[in-house]
């Protein structure tokens, strides 16, 4: 597995390195996956491939200096602001049943599961009760991908699949604001199924899910 610390960019930046990268490696035939986390600078909202922009209103992202991208991946809308988001990018054949989209999700969550396991925090896949509603923001939904603690979803993911490739998109969340949350997207959101690594443990941080990523994938590249 080739590991991408940890670096900060614009929405647009960001976006474009995780194409690159999905090119790259659909051009190139990598077979060995791709797992980069990173930050953005200024806070932006990425919207899912192929969601409805209606909800966005300027004005207010103006108001809050918060940017605007569309992501590769579907799902809706996600403010990237207090959070650490990863991609990983794998061709289908090297995961197990891996035509399946929902062992997809299984396999890459795994190892966000590992990597919680060692600060102590148990996640799993698909906890939270099912929840379709008509929010448009990504966390308020509840699906079989999510990765939640104690029923509440901590971590939320989609895909985007080309040529034989998957790109996995997650927002992990450290902490919100609930009224900066509401009023760009312009809805009520309850926000009771939700919780935040503040919450679950306020003395870790984004440094330390970052280490921890290190030591799991150099594990995992020992073989451990």
């Amino acid at each position: 597995m080739k590991f991408i610390d940890f670096s900060v960019h614009t929405g647009k930046d960001n976006m474009q390195i995780d194409s690159d990268l999905l090119e790259y490696s659909i051009q190139n035939q990598v077979k060995e996956p791709v797992f980069r986390l990173y930050g953005w600078k200024p806070a932006c909202v990425s919207l899912g491939r192929n969601q409805n922009d209606g909800f966005v209103d300027e004005n207010i992202l103006s108001q809050y200096g918060i940017d605007c991208v569309r992501r590769l991946t579907g799902g809706r809308a996600l403010l990237h602001d207090n959070e650490l988001t990863y991609s990983y990018i794998t061709p289908v054949s090297e995961i197990k049943n891996g035509e399946n989209i929902i062992e997809s999700y299984k396999y890459i969550s795994g190892l966000w599961i590992e990597i919680f396991k060692n600060l102590g925090i148990d996640l799993t896949i698909g906890g939270a009760p099912r929840h379709i509603s008509r929010n448009n923001y990504c966390m308020a939904i509840s699906t079989g991908a999510d990765l939640c603690f104690e029923n509440k979803k901590f971590i939320g993911s989609a895909q985007c699949r080309k040529n034989g490739y998957i790109l996995q998109h997650g927002s992990i969340l450290i902490d919100y604001s609930k009224e900066k949350l509401e009023a760009i997207f312009s809805e009520e959101t309850d926000f009771s199924s939700i919780t935040t690594l503040k919450e679950i443990n306020s003395d870790l941080s984004i440094e330390d899910i970052i280490k921890s990523s290190k030591q799991v994938v150099l594990r995992k590249k020992e073989g451990n």
